[in-house]
């Protein structure tokens, strides 16, 4: 069944109910890779609750039901997120119940071959004094569903790096079961989990989440630049630009301009970068 472009860009919701636990939190925060040395003092806080329990910033963009495009006509085992915009109005709780409205925003029609892309904005609020708390638009490519007769559309200009050298950089290796823990805190895509359906995707085996890797880099910044001080940021934006495969070293290049930090994250060993223009604002 091809995408309906007119379904699509009608498809909102208002008051969308969902909650999260100290678990839950604690799930993502290892999922990312928080806590590998539990002895390091600085990262403990954000997988034991011990001392009040910290949260990791692009955990935002796992607190929404994945059910909001269910049934929408793409295949969903290659549905890939090509760009995610975060803004965070204050830090999120290690646990709350939620309120959102979600809505298409636009549909672009990329041709038969190069796929659609769908973008996708929600506002999230506490449910207990209808506070809001963070703002997520999302980008999500489906890689099999182009050509179905939507506009071609124009991407807006992504935020633009610093031409000199990077002033930090941070190595992170991810484990090989990575995608496989990742995947607990929500998403399910078998891209993830299953070789079959990876190399039928194109892929040689299962890829990490692009919301892993996000993770990852937020977890460099929290550790190079904030001294893992997580109410410092307040937006975090990304642009996923390659696959990254679980095992792999992820180096986080960063630039810091007074209270912007722009990053991209590298795979030195295959020579490909896989964040690109990414944008991490600080609380001034």
């Amino acid at each position: 069944m091809p995408l309906d472009y007119d379904k699509l860009m009608a498809t909102r919701v208002y008051d969308l109910p969902s909650a999260y636990t100290q678990k839950d939190s604690m799930l993502y925060a290892l999922g990312v890779g928080f806590g590998a040395n539990p002895l390091d003092r600085k990262e403990l806080p954000y997988v034991y609750e011990g001392n009040g329990l910290h949260t990791v910033p692009t955990m935002a963009s796992m607190l929404l039901p994945h059910t909001f495009l269910e049934g929408c006509g793409w295949d969903y085992s290659k549905v890939l997120h090509g760009e995610q915009k975060l803004e965070l109005y204050r830090p999120l709780p290690p646990a709350a119940a939620l309120l959102a409205n979600r809505r298409v925003v636009a549909v672009y029609d990329k041709g038969a071959n190069r796929g659609a892309k769908i973008l996708v904005e929600a506002e999230v609020r506490l449910a207990k004094d209808d506070t809001v708390l963070f703002t997520l638009s999302s980008t999500l490519v489906a890689r099999g569903d182009g050509g179905f007769g939507g506009p071609p559309g124009a991407a807006p200009l992504p935020h633009r790096l610093p031409k000199r050298e990077p002033d930090l950089s941070c190595d992170i290796a991810t484990r090989r079961d990575q995608a496989l823990l990742f995947r607990l805190s929500g998403d399910l895509n078998p891209l993830h989990s299953d070789p079959v359906i990876a190399r039928s995707a194109g892929f040689d085996q299962p890829i990490m989440h692009g919301r892993c890797t996000a993770g990852i880099a937020c977890r460099a910044i929290l550790k190079t630049i904030c001294d893992y001080d997580f109410t410092l940021v307040s937006g975090f934006d990304v642009r996923f630009s390659a696959p990254v495969y679980p095992g792999d070293v992820l180096t986080t290049e960063m630039w810091q301009d007074r209270n912007v930090v722009s990053f991209r994250c590298v795979v030195k060993k295959r020579k490909v970068v896989v964040i690109n223009n990414g944008k991490c604002t600080l609380a001034a």
